[in-house]
């Protein structure tokens, strides 16, 4: 079976055509040396892939004859994946998460009407008239001409 075919069967890409475009862009391999789409895959090929800045590692148990379910993908491969790859993948997530606490950031609705409301409109009320308010800084600038 094609490695581009194979990965999306085990689940590993969504689409056939996003497999082929990581394998186009040397994210994929077997052994040591980058593939192509057409590379026939083997029972106990180990294949290394690249992504989500992760190195995963998986070893070839069977091929399947199509698509497989979710809980059917460990009958046909092994994850070899290093333990320190998925350390490393938590720790981006955490470091993801310290940034922007849930309900931080961009203000809400609610929360932009509540401002409003401690503010409140005094300083639109207090000068309602624009020539009145810049007057001071018109008066100035006609004087140095």
């Amino acid at each position: 079976m094609r490695i581009d075919k194979f990965l999306w069967c085990i689940r590993f890409y969504k689409t056939r055509s996003i497999a082929t475009e990581e394998i186009k862009k040397n994210r994929v391999s077997i052994g040591t040396s980058a593939v192509k789409s057409s590379k026939e895959v083997k029972e106990g090929d180990v294949i290394k892939i690249r992504k989500n800045q992760i190195d995963y590692k998986i070893k070839v148990l069977q091929i399947p004859k199509s698509r497989l379910g979710a809980k059917l993908v460990p009958l046909h491969i092994q994850d070899v994946t290093d333990k320190e790859q998925y350390e490393l993948l938590k720790l981006r997530k955490m470091s993801q998460d310290y940034y922007r606490i849930k309900g931080e950031g961009r203000p809400t609705k609610r929360d932009r009407r509540d401002m409003d409301e401690y503010v409140g409109n005094d300083i639109a009320s207090d000068f309602t008239d624009w020539d009145d308010f810049f007057g001071e800084t018109a008066d100035i600038t006609e004087k140095e001409d």
